[in-house]
C-alpha cells in the first residue's frame, strides 16, 4: 500500500505541477488528473503488465496511458497543453516509472510471474 501511495504523491506533484504551469488547468483539476493518471497506471501497467512482462515493456505501456489520458482530458477541458507539453510529462512520468518498477521488482511486488 506504501508504494501505491508513493506513485500517487510523485505523480500528483509533478504532473500538477506541469498542468498547472504550463497549461490553463486548476489546481483541482490538475490534481484529479493527475491522481487518475496514477491509479490507471498503476492498475494497468504495475498489476497487469509488469508482472507478466519486464520493466521495459510496463514503462511504455504506463507512458502511454499517460499520453493517451492527457490527451483526452486536455481536448476534454479545453486546456491549453500542446504535443510537446503532453510529451514531455509522458517522458517525464516514464522516467519515474521505470525506477519504481525496479523498486516493485526488488521488493518482489508486484508479484513476478508465475510459472505454469
Amino acid at each position: 500500500m506504501e508504494k501505491l501511495l508513493v506513485k500517487l504523491l510523485v505523480h500528483g506533484v509533478m504532473i500538477t505541477a506541469i498542468l498547472v504551469g504550463l497549461s490553463n488547468a486548476t489546481v483541482a483539476s490538475a490534481v484529479i488528473a493527475a491522481l487518475g493518471i496514477g491509479v490507471v497506471a498503476y492498475l494497468v501497467g504495475d498489476l497487469l503488465i509488469l508482472p507478466r512482462t519486464n520493466n521495459m515493456i510496463a514503462t511504455i505501456a504506463d507512458a502511454g496511458l499517460v499520453f493517451v489520458i492527457l490527451w483526452i482530458i486536455s481536448e476534454s477541458a479545453n486546456w491549453t497543453l500542446n504535443l510537446f507539453e503532453i510529451l514531455l510529462i509522458t517522458v517525464l512520468a516514464g522516467i519515474f516509472e521505470y525506477f519504481y518498477h525496479m523498486w516493485l521488482l526488488r521488493d518482489h511486488e508486484p508479484v513476478r510471474k508465475q510459472r505454469a
